[in-house]
């Protein structure tokens, strides 16, 4: 018997009114004006069936009335089987009414109900609440106008955020990864501290701090650190901040920003992705004295009208120094430039150990191992990866985040979350093999890193990963870049010596070796071509490319050259080592995932094999 389910419920739409006080006061100027508009107060209104006072007369007279009542000229009589309604004229006693009429009212109830001092306050309502009505709905349009001027007034305004001596401070205990770039800046600190001294020698404060480096590695923390180091007041706003529809808005934030911040001197002024205004000047497609050029000319200004000891450093921030104009980076303008690289194996310890605070993990785990784990990582990174390292525990509800969850969050970060595609068996065959032919030739490159781990379970855009153990290097040669075309030609390479056919899935792979191979013709001058690079970019819309056609063909050709060679490398691998590659794609099969210890299980010790140099 198939068990009942319950009824759907309908659900109940809950309809939420925001009653603040000005909204329930139009609320209640609306309803008035409604309430007098169509209705009114007015109770005088004869209603619709109207009997004349003579006829009331001749029913009293008959005694067929017993209750007659009276509100204002209104008089509601009450006999037998009905209710009757008549008026009588204003001011008019009822009493003297009937008297008159020769009618007495001995054997009749009459009640009067005074309503006079009601009418009254009614008939000022209704003289003066129209025109209050009026003087509220005027003066409500005139604040919001006044608002709308006061906003277009504010534009030229600075919109920088300001961390006061107050506000909880970052000290270069919180930065790690960075140990070169604090020794730099700690210089800034002791001018702010101590500006005293430096006087005495005659020196000056510098007057800019230009840092660079790649996005996330602690640029914007950094600046900040610093602020909190010497104890001083923290002008923070990004470089598109500056920037409105309206000319002139940018150069007047930049006047009002500085003006603010050397009244609060000693002061820091940061800006963030200065190069959003520091563009270089005249090179884009269309000339002219733009507003980003005044807010940049005004800017150059600001920092050349310093004075000698004013105790003001502006410090930027950018990842595209190559785009700056030159007048905003020379001497006496931004003064030091502090490069921020990503972190070693030193860096990245220091760096986890500081992200690591307020989480709970398990004893024993392998820091060192997580560090060398993180090879590429930026500290933005890092701290992401800590931080999913964390949700993972909690949502598989455990007490401790362990080896498991950092791995798992690693590869998330580096190369997004698991997504189970729905493959046929054959789409998952060819995968394996793909995925396993990469491997095999990493294997077998003497040069290139160990690998990590392999999957065929997709994320992002890849169906499968191959990933490695990288080590810290400085220096790449020739023949490890080789070593790296081949390996992510591998796949392709498995997937034409076991099928015979081609697949889109080493678009990806071909794309990277295509890449490296240019960058090794063009940029590191690794060719048959010479020693000598080639500036195939063009850098502006005024300028032609420098290299001629006869020479791109040439850069072509080596190009081809490289992938050529590094494919034969990968095809003899595959072919040689066939029974290898077999495995290694049942294994991926059964397990989808296998990690460094169960590869080299499979594959066993490494043999030599020799290869043509390109």
């Amino acid at each position: 018997m198939a068990a009942l389910t319950p009824s759907k419920r309908k659900k109940s739409k809950i309809i939420r009114v925001n009653l603040s006080w000005k909204n329930a006061l139009i609320y209640g100027f609306v309803l008035l004006f409604i309430a007098f508009t169509f209705f009114g107060f007015n109770q005088s209104v004869e209603p619709k069936k109207v009997v004349p006072i003579s006829q009331i007369i001749s029913d009293v007279r008959q005694g067929k009335v017993s209750e007659i009542k009276v509100s204002d000229i209104v008089l509601t009589v009450t006999e037998k089987d009905k209710i009757l309604t008549s008026t009588k004229e204003p001011g008019q006693n009822v009493y003297q009414l009937f008297k008159d009429a020769g009618v007495s009212l001995d054997k009749t109830k009459v009640i009067i109900k005074d309503d006079t001092g009601l009418n009254s306050w009614i008939n000022i309502l209704s003289s003066v609440l129209p025109i209050l009505l009026m003087v509220g709905f005027f003066y409500f349009i005139f604040r919001q106008a006044r608002g709308a001027q006061e906003n277009i007034f504010s534009f030229g305004q600075s919109r920088a955020k300001l961390f006061s001596k107050d506000t909880p401070r970052i000290k270069f205990s919180d930065v790690a990864g960075v140990d070169e770039a604090k020794q730099e800046l700690a210089e800034i600190v002791d001018f702010l501290k101590h500006p005293e001294k430096y006087k005495a020698m005659g020196a000056r404060t510098p007057k800019g701090v230009l840092m660079v480096g790649p996005a996330g590695t602690g640029k914007t923390l950094l600046a900040r650190a610093t602020a909190g180091e010497a104890n001083v007041q923290f002008f923070s706003i990004a470089g598109s901040e500056f920037m409105e529809m309206l000319v002139g808005v940018g150069a007047s934030r930049a006047r009002d920003l500085f003006a603010t911040a050397k009244k609060s001197q000693p002061a820091i002024i940061f800006i963030d992705e200065i190069d959003a205004i520091g563009r270089q000047r005249g090179a884009g497609f269309m000339g002219g004295h733009d507003e980003r050029e005044q807010t940049l000319n005004q800017i150059l200004v600001e920092m050349d009208g310093f004075t000698p000891n004013e105790q003001l450093i502006v410090m930027a921030a950018t990842n595209r120094p190559d785009v700056l104009d030159p007048a905003l980076i020379r001497p006496g303008r931004f003064d030091r430039r502090v490069i921020l690289d990503m972190p070693d194996i030193v860096g990245r310890k220091a760096i986890l150990a500081i992200h690591a605070r307020g989480k709970p993990f398990v004893k024993n785990l392998d820091w060192d191992k997580v560090a060398r784990r993180t090879v590429g990582f930026s500290g933005a990174d890092i701290e992401n990866m800590l931080n999913e390292a964390a949700i993972l525990a909690a949502r598989l509800e455990k007490k401790a985040i362990d080896m498991k969850d950092l791995e798992e969050a690693a590869t998330k970060v580096k190369l997004g979350p698991e997504k189970r595609r729905l493959q046929s068996d054959e789409d998952k065959k060819m995968t394996a093999y793909h995925e396993a032919g990469h491997a095999l030739v990493s294997w077998q490159m003497p040069h290139l890193d160990p690998i990590h781990r392999i999957s065929i379970v997709g994320r992002s855009e890849s169906l499968g990963q191959t990933e490695i153990a990288p080590e810290d290097r400085v220096h790449e040669t020739k023949t490890r870049l080789i070593e790296q075309i081949a390996m992510a030609m591998g796949g392709r390479a498995a997937e034409s010596v076991v099928f015979s056919e081609m697949t889109t899935g080493a678009s990806s792979d071909l794309k990277k070796a295509t890449r490296l191979a240019r960058l090794m013709v063009v940029e590191f001058g690794m060719s048959d071509l010479g020693p000598m690079t080639f500036d195939e970019d063009t850098k502006s819309y005024y300028e032609s490319n420098q290299t001629s056609e006869n020479m791109s063909a040439k850069i072509d050709e080596q190009i081809k050259k490289i992938t050529d060679v590094a494919y034969k490398q990968a095809i003899a691998i595959i072919s040689k080592f066939r029974d290898k590659l077999d495995i290694l794609a049942e294994e991926l099969l059964k397990k989808e995932t296998l990690e460094s210890e169960e590869f080299l299980a499979l594959m066993g010790p490494r043999k030599a094999f020799s290869f043509a140099k390109a």
